[in-house]
This record gives C-alpha cells, structure tokens and sequence, in this order.
C-alpha cells in the first residue's frame, strides 16, 4: 500500500461522491494563496462531517480550529433554517481568510468566528450562553485536546455528538514513551474518554490524499 494509491482512491471517491463546488474550491484556492498550511481535512473527511451532522439532526455547532473555514462550511451547511455554528481560531490572519470564505459561501448568517485561543475564547462562549451544542468538531493544537474534550463536556447535552481529528498521528498514538507533545496531548484525551462515564466513544484510522491518521468520534452519555 502506497501513498500514490491512497491518494488516487481517494481522488475516485471526490469525483465520484463529491459534487464540483465553486465555494469550496475558492476556500481551498484562498487558504492556500494566503499560505495557510495545507492541514484542512480532505473533500470527503468534508463531507462526512456535513454527513454526520444531519444525521444528528444538529441546530447547534461549534468548531474548535478555523483554518481557512473549509470544514466550516461544510459544516455550517448541514444546518437547518435558524441553525447556528461557532468556530473558534487562534490566528487572526487565518480568521480573515476564514470569514471572507464564508461570506463568499453565503453562511455569514449562521457563522460566527471568534478569534483567539480557545482556551480563551471558550469560557466566553459559555458566559453567551451559545450553548449546548448537539456536535463539536476539535481540530486545532493537539496538545491541548483533554482541555477542548472537558470543555465540550460542559457546553453540550445528552446525545451530543464530539469528533476530534488527527488522533492516529500515522501510528505515533501507540508510542507510550513518545515525547512528541501532539501524541501526548492525543493520548491524554483518550485516557480522559475512556474514563468519563459520559462518554462513549471508537477511532477509525483514515488513509488518503492527506496520508495516514483517522477521526475520533464520541457520543455524550
């Protein structure tokens, strides 16, 4: 198994299951001008989210790692008329990237983006009652992953949805003496999951265009 073939069949799969998308791809074309790292998650990691997002029938979001918004909109677009999401960024130059690709996609109604560390922004977020949120997406500094989970446990309800992205670490998550802070804050969270008697929870490791890592997904109890 190489990277070529991951690469290729997930190319099979977007053009297959993924329908040409002007807002997306400007997303993606903008992001990339602006020289944000290329981390987004992939056309079909975005549709999954979308996805699994109405198949939880959520009104509410919140999103902990901007970027340059692609996720965003992918998310933003499974809500309901009234729904409402709320993405957080610690970059204020990946923030403006961000906004000006959700405007473009006509979401700015139903999007709000905070700047700032979500460390620092979250208590704030709690404090406007924005909550509780049926799905939150963590994709942003792993280290910091057990904070964003404990917080989500706080701003969510029965039946919620959590997703974290980038938890496989291409394998490096199986490493107990590894050093490397992204595994550790990784290992951490799950440590911290399978303890807490709200959560249950799998990870399914992913191969594609963006190599080998995978998704946790976990259900408030």
């Amino acid at each position: 198994m190489t990277q070529q073939l991951w690469t290729s069949v997930d190319a099979y799969y977007t053009d297959a299951l993924v329908k040409p998308d002007e807002a997306l791809d400007a997303a993606l074309r903008d992001s990339d001008a602006a020289g944000l790292p290329p981390i987004n998650v992939t056309p079909n990691q975005g549709k999954l989210l979308n996805l699994m997002a109405r198949m939880c029938g959520a009104r509410s979001i919140l999103e902990i790692g901007t970027l340059g918004g692609y996720s965003t909109i992918w998310l933003a677009r499974a809500l309901p008329d009234g729904g409402r999401l709320v993405t957080l960024e610690a970059d204020p130059r990946h923030a403006e990237v961000a906004a000006a690709n959700i405007a473009r996609a006509g979401l700015s109604d139903r999007v709000d983006v905070r700047v700032g560390s979500a460390l620092d922004t979250l208590p704030q977020v709690e404090a406007d009652g924005l909550g509780p949120f049926d799905l939150v997406f963590i994709d942003a500094d792993k280290p910091s992953n057990p904070f964003y989970v404990e917080w989500a446990l706080k701003i969510t309800h029965p039946g919620s949805v959590i997703i974290v992205d980038n938890v496989v670490r291409e394998g490096a998550v199986v490493e107990s003496d590894s050093e490397d802070s992204a595994v550790l804050g990784v290992r951490r969270m799950n440590e911290l999951i399978a303890t807490d008697q709200r959560l249950t929870a799998t990870a399914i490791q992913t191969v594609g265009s963006k190599g080998y890592d995978g998704m946790l997904v976990a259900l408030v109890g």
